[in-house]
């Protein structure tokens, strides 16, 4: 993939159409968005150098979150990937396991004899310190920019949550960010944002969802350590529906942070507490109140007319996904598809493949706009049409009514007369 300018968009949407504001260089990469939805989505797309970088932040209960997000989270991946940029311009060389404080590697020097368990006269012993202690692991390059990419979005959550004494950062985001470097892509998320890559109309997904479903085990061993978090007014436990008074010391099915399955317990007055995890699906609930796991803010996210944060159970840690492009021919209808969950609430991967590859498959392939009409055709499908019961889809589903926004990115880079082979 080779580019020959830099692209940079911010779109900022907050509450309704009346304050759009819309700011885009160069057609690609490709969004496209619905004005009159209600909920903040920012996304910005930078290039700098041979680093291409992507990112989609969906906002709940404000817009501060989300727009600081979009604005540091790149810079603080660049810095970190700066620091070690000597190790990037030598990528078959296996990263060294201690760097001294300029940056060089450091290996510590053993006195002769000391801590050794293997026989000095042994013609095959390894006397070198360096080796032995380079042998303990072998860390690969790409793990070392999955860490960078983790501990930005870790660096991230801490430097919102500093700023709040100073500035008002409202609300929390779920963020998704993917970044191109050395021909591999690197997918991060954290939250229920999602991204799928569609290659010769194959379907590889590049990230989960993470929601109180998805994490019901991590958050139960939470509460399970620390109940105090749980302020006497939640159970870790899981029951198919709430427990009435009268079901004291009957036995009921129930579910707990070691268990896949379900099994019978013996009702006690503590099983009668709201539990931490309540509802099913999209309704599926964190004490009652947020219906994402992951994600960056939400420092003072409290349970409704109580003084128990919720952000203890909330992770700002994302999963990275690393897909090889080296690996693939890649042609002109190959994408990463990257979406909020109002996109993929109502379609499937399957669905999103085929109206993707199906629009595009009718365009020409060095139309520049084609990815940006595929994404806008996207989208409308997700949104359906407006009748008389509401907004539809073709098989009379309900259409999506979160805000939607989504990226179509070209695998084999941008297309057009000013693009480099």
């Amino acid at each position: 993939m080779s580019f020959r300018h830099s692209q940079s968009l911010i779109l900022i949407r907050i509450n309704s159409c009346k304050r759009d504001l819309l700011k885009r260089l160069n057609p690609w990469p490709v969004l496209y968005f619905l004005p009159f939805l209600s909920f903040l989505t920012v996304i910005l797309s930078f290039d700098i150098s041979k680093m291409h970088y992507w990112g989609v932040f969906d906002g709940h209960a404000g817009s501060g979150c989300a727009i600081m997000a979009s604005k540091l989270l790149h810079r603080l991946i660049r810095d970190r990937l700066g620091d070690i940029a000597h190790l990037l311009e030598n990528p078959s060389v296996t990263p060294p396991i201690c760097l001294a404080k300029n940056g060089s590697p450091y290996q510590l020097e053993v006195k002769k004899g000391a801590n050794s368990t293997q026989d000095p006269e042994d013609p095959n012993a390894i006397t070198d310190p360096s080796i032995r202690f380079h042998m303990e692991k072998t860390v690969s390059l790409e793990s070392l920019i999955m860490g960078i990419i983790e501990n930005a979005f870790k660096q991230m959550d801490e430097l919102i949550e500093k700023e709040k004494t100073s500035f008002t950062i409202s609300g929390g985001c779920c963020a998704l960010a993917a970044i191109h470097l050395m021909g591999k892509l690197y997918v991060a998320n954290a939250g229920d944002s999602r991204a799928i890559i569609i290659r010769n109309n194959e379907v590889i997904p590049m990230s989960n969802e993470f929601t109180p479903e998805s994490e019901r085990q991590r958050l139960q061993y939470l509460g399970f350590l620390r109940p105090e978090l749980l302020g006497n007014e939640f159970t870790h436990l899981e029951f198919p529906r709430r427990i009435q008074h009268k079901e004291l010391d009957k036995k009921m099915l129930f579910r707990d942070h070691t268990m896949n399955g379900w099994a019978y317990k013996t009702i006690v007055e503590d099983d009668l507490k709201f539990p931490l995890i309540y509802g099913e699906g999209k309704k599926a609930r964190v004490m009652a109140t947020i219906g994402v796991t992951r994600g960056l803010g939400d420092h003072d996210l409290k349970v409704y007319n109580s003084n128990i944060y919720i952000k203890p159970f909330l992770s700002c840690c994302p999963e990275v996904i690393v897909y090889d492009m080296s690996e693939f021919k890649h042609g002109p209808n190959d994408v990463l598809v990257m979406g909020t969950d109002g996109l993929w609430d109502v379609t499937t991967d399957r669905e999103v493949a085929d109206a993707v590859s199906g629009f595009l498959s009718c365009c020409e392939p060095t139309d520049p706009v084609r990815y940006t009409l595929a994404a806008q055709d996207l989208l409308m499908r997700s949104r359906g049409v407006l009748k008389e019961r509401g907004w539809r889809l073709p098989n009379e589903r309900l259409g999506s009514g979160d805000d939607i926004t989504c990226y179509v990115i070209p695998l084999a880079g941008p297309v057009g007369p000013e693009t480099e082979t």
